[in-house]
């Protein structure tokens, strides 16, 4: 209605009120188009109990399950009651259990898969205990603290017939699995060769890496912890090759005394079936911290720099008759909510998950053997490893 109109319609009626008769109107509900991806009514999604609460579980797996659509915090193992508890009222979670009580998960039918979030060498003792229970289990990186460990918790998966999968989250992150879908695609052109970097400055006055100093409960030194990364990262890239030999060195420095029990550093090659050469090297003496993969084609070549952190991934792709270009395809902190979301899906399917026991054992003969030749002076180890 114009102006004029409105003017003109004025005969005992207001020009506000006329012009509200004008603009009414009715409220009607639409129908659902498509096929939105909604996420499961919380009742629905599998229940999750996370076993210890330290500073990665605190600040990057709980906050992680807030984006989740199929899994949910159902309880806190914690040997720190207050700490759970507060965290607990944080997070709606009023389960809580310590280690003394683990067991009794059990009987508590809220809690579908656990999360162990422990040091390295508690991995085996309660990723089993939790299998007994009856649980599914996701167990963080690496796996265990030697291959005999991990073959044992495969072992018990087995046994209880429950899912078992290591927490190898890049998997998952949408950076790392683009670069994964062009080279599938072969837009490097033939694989030649992959480098892998991964370090950072260990302070033995900082909790979180007082432990990883420890040969107890960290299994081993860099390799374990940070060089890890580059191993199975690697490896997610070169699907269908085999590990055939592997040469290595320690680099680390003399007379440190971070390094009494566990390696400051090494560097290692990895020879594949298909020609390919992996190089890799693991610090705790670097600074500062370095998360880096390169992987060159006959066609062109990727470089991810950062690679394999939390929150800040991106792809350099350079080659292919073009200029270098630095993107990004989705926030990297969408990797720990679908990390758990595909191991509910996998638990509830009964259907292998992405990253399966199986290949935590694997990577952890490989670290074996990594050591072994370190420890030969870099004599090669000859392996007969399918990735």
């Amino acid at each position: 209605m114009s102006r004029r109109e409105l003017l003109a319609a004025g005969a005992g009626m207001s020009l506000a009120a006329a012009a509200g008769q004008a603009l009414a109107q009715e409220a009607k509900g639409q129908p659902l188009l498509g096929d939105p991806a909604l996420p499961e009514a919380p009742g629905q999604r599998l229940g999750w109990a996370i076993v210890g609460l330290g500073t990665f579980a605190v600040g990057q797996v709980i906050p992680g399950f807030a984006d989740a659509r199929l899994s949910r915090l159902a309880a806190f193992v914690s040997g720190n009651r207050a700490k759970a508890q507060d965290l607990g009222a944080r997070y709606g979670v009023g389960r809580i259990y310590d280690y003394a009580n683990f067991d009794s998960i059990a009987e508590d039918p809220a809690i579908d898969c656990v999360y162990i979030v422990l040091p390295v060498g508690l991995h085996a003792e309660y990723t089993i205990r939790a299998l007994k229970a009856g649980k599914h289990v996701l167990c963080e990186k690496p796996m265990a603290s030697s291959a005999r460990e991990a073959q044992a918790m495969v072992d018990a998966a087995r046994a209880a017939e429950r899912q078992l999968g290591v927490a190898y989250r890049v998997h998952f992150e949408p950076n790392n699995r683009e670069v994964l879908r062009r080279i599938e695609a072969g837009e490097l052109g033939t694989i030649r060769h992959i480098s892998a970097d991964h370090g950072f400055s260990a302070n033995p006055d900082y909790p979180p890496h007082q432990w990883r100093l420890e040969k107890l409960l960290g299994g081993g030194g860099s390799l374990y912890d940070i060089g890890v990364y580059g191993l199975n990262t690697s490896l997610m890239m070169l699907p269908g090759d085999r590990v055939v030999g592997v040469t290595a060195h320690y680099a680390t420095p003399q007379n440190d005394p971070r390094f009494v029990e566990v390696e400051g550093a090494v560097d290692f090659r990895l020879r594949m079936a298909s020609g390919i050469s992996v190089q890799g090297s693991s610090s705790y003496c670097t600074s500062p911290y370095v998360s880096r993969q390169r992987y060159f084609g006959s066609e062109a070549s990727i470089e991810m720099q950062p690679a394999t952190t939390y929150d800040d991934n991106r792809i350099l792709l350079e080659g292919g008759g073009l200029p270098p270009r630095e993107f990004r395809v989705g926030n990297p902190m969408r990797q720990f909510a679908a990390q758990v979301d595909g191991f509910s899906t996998a638990a509830r399917a009964g259907e292998p998950h992405r990253t399966p026991g199986e290949m935590g054992l694997r990577d952890m003969k490989l670290i074996e053997a990594i050591y072994a030749s370190a420890d030969a002076d870099g004599a090669v180890v000859a392996m007969n490893v399918e990735v």
